[in-house]
């Protein structure tokens, strides 16, 4: 039985959701899975970049974190996305990406793929689960297979009790209020267990 191959591809200016996807990796590799961590490209002007600290320190910080491509979604069985909201829906970086994966889906390559998400905000009601009800949407006409975690482990109560993917609130001092890596995780391994069965019955 081979390994389930596991993309991450997240977005991230602080560091928020590059650590969320950092514990994804974790979770998924306890689960069997071989695992990629890919960031997708920045949009923002070097200007921007370096007038924001935080921002500047995070990129510098994660340089050597290969960019995601088109290939690696190929290549990937199942895919957990990690993207902070922005006014409600995934950041720009996050759509680029998805936008320009028009090849792989016209080529019948995004299908069954399984797919989760992971998001972050700066209060506990920014629009968090919307972002990942947006991604899903895309994932729709992908053909893609869904992996919400729900309700099957008691660790998502515990990170705050959201059904779609794990989602965490971050403070003006730029740290995590809730406590998220289990549930990030065991959503991780869901992925993987889902990806598996997904995988046995395609051989």
């Amino acid at each position: 039985m081979s390994k389930v191959k596991l993309a991450v591809v997240y977005y991230s200016m602080g560091g928020t959701n590059y650590q969320l996807a950092r514990w994804a990796e974790e979770g998924a590799k306890e689960a069997g899975a071989e695992v990629k961590v890919l960031k997708v490209p920045e949009l923002a002007p070097q200007s921007s970049i370096e007038k924001n600290p935080i921002w500047k320190a995070h990129v510098e910080a994660t340089k050597d974190v290969p960019e995601a491509t088109p290939d690696d979604l190929e290549w990937a069985d199942a895919i957990i996305f990690s993207t902070p909201t922005r006014f409600g829906v995934m950041a720009s970086q996050m759509k680029q990406f998805i936008d320009l994966t028009g090849g792989l889906w016209a080529e019948g390559k995004t299908v069954n793929k399984v797919v989760s998400a992971m998001s972050s905000a700066q209060n506990s009601h920014g629009g968090q689960e919307a972002t990942i009800l947006s991604l899903y949407t895309a994932m729709c006409h992908w053909g893609a297979i869904i992996a919400p975690p729900g309700y099957t482990d008691p660790v998502i109560f515990g990170a705050g009790g959201n059904p779609y993917g794990t989602t965490v609130t971050v403070g003006q001092d730029g740290k995590m209020i809730e406590d998220v890596q289990a549930a990030v995780k065991h959503q991780a391994k869901r992925t993987v267990t889902v990806a598996q069965w997904v995988k046995n019955g395609n051989q």
